[in-house]
């Protein structure tokens, strides 16, 4: 788990999620990782939800450069324009924010403003903004072109880390799934397996 650095800039917002574009190629924060923003109004908490590496120019495709080559390190060596014709950007859903001292487990007022930093969040941090999971009604309610599902057993499995019983923590967050899933037992017992 990351301790807290500058990783990313926001390229997209909006009132439930951001688009942040990494400062270096294939560096995003894992998926379920927790990562805030800071503006005017104060820090703004979200989950990764996708990552993905693409090409800045949308109408020039990537193309295979190594079929003579022994690694990966190798084709960069041998292509070093590549690392400023590629993009690592991640996507995140946004489920909590801070406005003067006090946290908040909900959407904030506003969107972040495009070219906010994008922070991981320390091991205090993460502990801090998950002593409540208030925020997994959120996650769990939300449609997101992957398995959302997945998402929420990743951030859980994140958040357990920065807490010294990850075990209790797992239990806790399974019976919070337990009462905002109560209506649907086999979604409920597929995502408590992710869990383990």
């Amino acid at each position: 788990m990351d301790t807290g650095n500058k990783v990313a800039e926001v390229i997209e917002a909006s009132s439930a999620e951001f688009t942040a574009q990494c400062y270096k190629l294939d560096q995003s924060p894992p998926l379920g990782s927790l990562v805030k923003t800071q503006d005017s109004l104060g820090e703004i908490y979200g989950v990764i939800y996708n990552a993905e590496t693409h090409s800045l120019d949308p109408g020039r495709r990537v193309i295979a450069r190594g079929e003579n080559l022994e690694s990966e390190e190798d084709i960069f060596r041998a292509n070093p324009h590549l690392a400023r014709l590629l993009s690592t950007d991640f996507k995140v859903m946004v489920v909590g924010h801070v406005q003067g001292k006090s946290l908040y487990h909900y959407l904030p007022p506003k969107p972040v403003s495009i070219h906010s930093f994008v922070y991981t969040c320390s091991l205090e941090e993460v502990r801090t903004f998950t002593r409540s999971l208030d925020f997994l009604s959120l996650l769990v309610d939300v449609r997101l072109p992957i398995p959302v599902d997945e998402v929420t057993a990743a951030c859980i499995r994140y958040a357990s880390q920065a807490h010294s019983d990850s075990q209790a923590f797992l239990v806790k967050a399974g019976k919070e799934l337990a009462f905002l899933l109560s209506s649907d037992t086999r979604r409920l017992n597929s995502l408590l397996k992710r869990l383990k």
